[in-house]
């Protein structure tokens, strides 16, 4: 197994339970995330109630689809999501832990602390260096999608 981390920083314009709110509302992350520069076409939840600990969704990637469940949850300053791809024969090929911390930083700021842990298995770790790019691309353009979406919010408070 090869691991690759990536840690992105971004200060928004919001208060940290409306941040906190957006990043934990699975369907409706087509609404801000990016059309282009982004793998992401989509995400469903699959398990019924509020986002929480054990809440099961499906991405929709360029790729296919891609399962995924949350696995740590404290609102509203903590989420983080857990995805993986297997191959046919159900093996690991990569699987990944994108997570947020949330702090307030005063005059309704929130400080977003995004953590990116990714494992490649097999075959895919010879290409980790193609995958590190790669996932710093991806994760980049969430975190700006994320920040533009709150400075583009008529609901934001000035």
């Amino acid at each position: 197994m090869t691991s690759i981390e990536l840690v992105i920083e971004r200060t928004i314009a919001a208060p940290i339970d409306r941040v906190f709110a957006r990043l934990v509302d699975i369907d409706r992350y087509g609404e801000w995330m990016p059309a282009k520069g982004s793998i992401l076409r989509g995400t469903r939840q699959t398990s019924p109630g509020a986002v929480g600990l054990g809440t099961t969704f499906v991405d929709q990637t360029r790729l296919g689809e891609t399962p995924g469940d949350v696995v740590e949850f404290e609102a509203p300053t903590t989420v983080v999501f857990h995805w993986w791809e297997k191959s046919k024969k159900g093996t690991l090929k990569a699987e990944g832990w994108p997570g947020y911390q949330l702090s307030a930083t005063g005059d309704d700021r929130t400080l977003v602390r995004h953590r990116a842990q990714l494992n490649l298995y097999g075959a895919y770790r010879m290409a980790a260096p193609i995958f590190r790019r790669f996932a710093l691309r991806e994760r980049t353009t969430v975190m700006d999608a994320l920040k533009a979406s709150f400075e583009t919010d008529p609901l934001r408070r000035t």
